[in-house]
């Protein structure tokens, strides 16, 4: 029987995972290897197709598969659902993720999977909703605000920026004014709201449905 202590658990980890030990060698050969990784073993939460690859290598592989989405969340309080919402995002391979608001945010959720994406910081909405417009991508609203549309059935343009709101306050005035529609999960228990990290992992789960292919 195997035991894990606490040593054996790594950076950002919540739990121990099993990964893989050192590779026997002969070592495979091929620029996508981390000589460290093959020598000490690979712990980190990847696909077993990235095992022992340098993070260069596989944010180049990545790279070659993004597609249209991107998200955005505000961070006006340091909310503590940004790392998850991250997670998630790297989970569909998403062109990039957009912090708007503070600077710094609580990484711990992400459990360093903002290596493998490109993460934009604006100061503000205004900033935000011009970097939008100058790379023609619409924004998506997702909150349960009166104007808000089913999400429910509706079709998200394949090019898009979803933007989440924060914990508690949801989405500032200032955030749903720029949307060019809004839409709401639909909820049947008695919470007023999900946290960003769900709503995240359901919208985008929304969207990858209606454009990506399914992965054999």
């Amino acid at each position: 029987m195997e035991i894990k202590t606490p040593a054996t658990i790594g950076p950002g980890e919540f739990f121990p995972v099993v990964g893989v030990g050192p590779h026997e060698k002969p070592w495979p050969t091929g620029d996508q290897y981390d000589p460290e990784l093959l020598a000490n073993g690979d712990r980190r939460n990847v696909l077993d197709k990235y095992r022992y690859w340098s993070v260069e290598a596989i944010v180049a592989d990545l790279n070659t598969k993004r597609h249209g989405l991107q998200i955005a969340i505000e961070n006006w309080q340091h909310d503590l659902n940004i790392g998850s919402v991250v997670r998630t995002a790297n989970a569909f391979n998403v062109d990039a993720v957009h912090i708007v608001g503070k600077r710094d945010w609580n990484k711990r959720g992400a459990m360093v999977t903002d290596r493998y994406l490109t993460v934009i910081h604006h100061p503000t909405i205004a900033d935000f909703a011009t970097w939008c417009s100058e790379n023609n991508l619409p924004i998506i609203g997702i909150d349960n605000v009166p104007s808000s549309k089913h999400l429910e059935g509706a079709a998200l343009p394949e090019k898009c920026v979803l933007l989440f709101g924060q914990e508690g306050a949801g989405m500032s005035d200032e955030g749903v004014a720029i949307c060019e529609v809004l839409y709401a999960i639909e909820q049947y228990g008695s919470t007023r709201s999900m946290n960003a990290s769900a709503a995240g992992a359901i919208a985008m789960y929304h969207w990858a449905l209606q454009h990506l292919p399914r992965q054999v």
